[in-house]
């Protein structure tokens, strides 16, 4: 019995092992090829126009110009909304885990936090498209960091709040028996415990908004000028990529793998900076 016992869990765990293999081999594989494709596209058409000109006549016609408008705008709407979303994600967050816990109210913040973080992309658009007639504003800058920090909002909340909490529970008890009140542990001790998550947290949402076409489709409109007021127009990196691939003209396309692999660049920058930045700050905490 004993050796058919054995026998059954080394088969379960080599089943195991061999899914987790297959996984890995997947998803790596998956993400090499999509970065092979980018670059065996994109790199032919790169120069140093893409970054440094905005669109000039007849540019998507391929003619002379670049996508300066685009990453400027890109990061003008990322950096806007992740600046509104962490003004309310974080007290929030804190809230839920320093006052709230695990009681019912705290359950049914989440469970909404949950909600708000799994509908489409395309539903904020429509959304944010919805206020935006109804208040008669035009298809702005504005209008597309507020879409953009109401989709952010959820997924930093939830992450912040996950990270708070891994806090020590010894490290907060030590801190109210030196007479501190909870908003002074909350602020002062806990935000300063879990400074690394906050900061992945907070890029972790800025990579998804840079990166996000659908929800500033209606919102944010599209421009070959860089914005000066927050009512103008504004053009974005996932906008550029869509609408270079619709032109029938094959430089046209090649010029939208490159902006595509200007805006996986991006991505990669913020994901290899979150972690940098983590391992830094992780030095100052109590594991």
């Amino acid at each position: 019995m004993k050796k058919t016992h054995f026998h059954r869990r080394h088969i379960e765990e080599s089943i195991v092992k061999t899914l987790m293999i297959l996984s890995f081999i997947i998803l790596a594989g998956s993400l090499g090829y999509i970065l092979v494709t980018i670059l065996i596209k994109g790199l032919p058409a790169m120069n140093l126009d893409m970054i440094t000109k905005t669109p000039q006549g007849g540019f998507y016609l391929g003619k002379e110009g670049g996508i300066l408008n685009a990453i400027i705008g890109s990061l003008y709407l990322a950096g806007g909304a992740t600046l509104l979303a962490i003004l309310v994600s974080l007290p929030l967050a804190l809230y839920l885990g320093t006052y709230l816990r695990r009681t019912g109210w705290a359950n049914i913040v989440r469970l909404a936090m949950d909600i708000l973080w799994g509908i489409p992309s395309i539903v904020y658009g429509a959304f944010g498209f919805t206020i935006m007639l109804a208040l008669g504003m035009r298809a702005s800058l504005l209008a597309g960091i507020l879409v953009l920090a109401l989709l952010e909002f959820p997924i930093m909340t939830r992450a912040i709040e996950e990270v708070v909490r891994m806090v020590p529970r010894d490290l907060e008890q030590a801190s109210y028996a030196l007479g501190s009140t909870r908003l002074e542990t909350a602020l002062k001790v806990v935000t300063r415990q879990m400074l690394p998550g906050i900061v992945t947290a907070i890029l972790l949402a800025f990579g998804r908004a840079i990166g996000d076409a659908a929800s500033v489709l209606f919102v944010a409109g599209f421009s070959d000028h860089i914005p000066t007021s927050l009512f103008q127009p504004v053009a974005s990196l996932p906008l550029a990529v869509f609408f270079q691939l619709g032109t029938p003209f094959p430089e046209v396309q090649a010029r939208a793998y490159a902006s595509a692999l200007i805006l996986t660049a991006i991505v990669l920058l913020i994901s290899f900076g979150s972690r940098w930045l983590s391992n830094r700050l992780g030095r100052n905490i109590i594991k």
